[in-house]
């Protein structure tokens, strides 16, 4: 159903995403490393659910959040390792193992720990199951939280998967990730510093609909539920919520529960208000400055000049290098975007809470 709120598992779910699911699907198939980019609630972990279940394989689905949130703010080697022995073992929420049966498998006799170097005895099991189900892939959601694997930035964890990538041809990654830049950093396959320098990868890239596409998309998951909406009422839920797949189906999940389009509105509204918080809570946990250049852009100040006059008056000096610094770090993660030397928030619903 297009408004389940729930995270999307199977392609017939997903509203017009072939081209993003053949090409994440070829990803899996031909390529040691895929990367599924995208701004945050825009799709990206159905799609990558979704592609795993039809995966014709050994698929793992590891959320580097959660492996975050596990360690206390950081992501030992033996927090991975017990998440893998989980999905293994058919502990784990999502193992996506599709046909190949562990029941065949002696996993009795393999020790699953972690290494001094990293996780390659992991990796290594992986890819002699995938041997028997003709290819395994391990995928990271949200993979830009991997930094904060080991002592090293994750470092230790890239020269395994570089270590794969070189002798283990059975064995392929997927990171995703909506701090694009942050992901695209961490990775490094464009760093000289990186273990993944210079690695061949494919990239798919999620965006949000387009206007026309957002209406058709609330249309049809109307028509789903049986329900016809007015013209007006589906062209003001595109105005204030753009593009966004999260937040329509929200809407749409509103709707349909209460009958109310103002009901429904309010309710999405306020639902965003509380997840944008908390994701600004996190945000100010690195630099307090952060919510006030968002603030700065959000009520119109969207000139470097304007932001920086702000950012003084409300939390005193700020040098041109630290605000720049803040600025470009925004963008890696996805808040904003710059369009003509005009600083913009990506998400109307976000713009609506720093406003408010």
């Amino acid at each position: 159903m297009l408004f389940d709120p729930r995270p999307k598992n199977r392609r017939e779910e997903i509203f017009d995403r072939e081209t993003e699911l053949n090409s994440l699907g070829k990803g899996l198939r031909e390529y040691p490393i895929t990367v599924l980019i995208g701004i945050r609630r825009v799709g990206k972990s159905s799609l990558l659910r979704a592609v795993l279940n039809e995966f014709d394989g050994l698929g793992l689905y590891l959320d580097a959040r959660r492996l975050y949130a596990a360690g206390g703010g950081t992501i030992s080697p033996a927090v991975l390792v017990d998440e893998i022995r989980k999905i293994l073992l058919g502990k784990g929420r999502f193992g996506f193992l599709g046909g190949i049966k562990l029941e065949g498998i002696n996993l009795g006799g393999i020790t699953l720990k972690p290494k001094e170097t990293g996780i390659i005895d992991v990796f290594e099991l992986l890819n002699s199951l995938g041997r028997k189900a003709g290819r395994a892939v391990i995928a990271f959601d949200e993979a830009q939280y991997l930094r904060f694997y080991g002592p090293r930035g994750g470092k230790d964890l890239l020269a395994g998967i570089a270590y794969a990538y070189d002798s283990l041809p059975n064995l392929g990654f997927v990171f995703t990730g909506s701090e694009v830049g942050l992901l695209h950093d961490f990775i490094g396959i464009d760093d000289y510093s990186s273990p993944l320098f210079g690695r061949v990868y494919e990239e798919v890239e999620v965006r949000p609909f387009h206007r026309e596409l957002s209406e058709e998309f609330l249309r049809a998951g109307f028509k789903e539920v049986g329900m016809k909406v007015p013209e007006e009422e589906i062209k003001r839920a595109v105005d204030e919520l753009d593009g966004i797949p999260g937040w329509l189906v929200e809407l749409g999940f509103n709707y349909w529960k209460s009958g109310s389009f103002e009901r429904a509105m309010e309710r999405t509204v306020e639902r965003a208000k509380s997840m944008i918080r908390e994701e600004l809570f996190e945000l100010e946990k690195r630099s307090h400055r952060y919510s006030l250049v968002l603030r700065a852009i959000a009520i119109g100040l969207h000139r470097w000049k304007n932001i920086k006059d702000y950012v003084e008056a409300k939390s005193g000096p700020i040098t041109n290098a630290r605000l720049s610094a803040l600025l470009k770090n925004l963008e890696k993660m996805g808040w904003i975007k710059k369009e003509n030397g005009e600083y913009r928030i990506i998400d109307p619903l976000v713009e609506r809470v720093l406003r408010d």
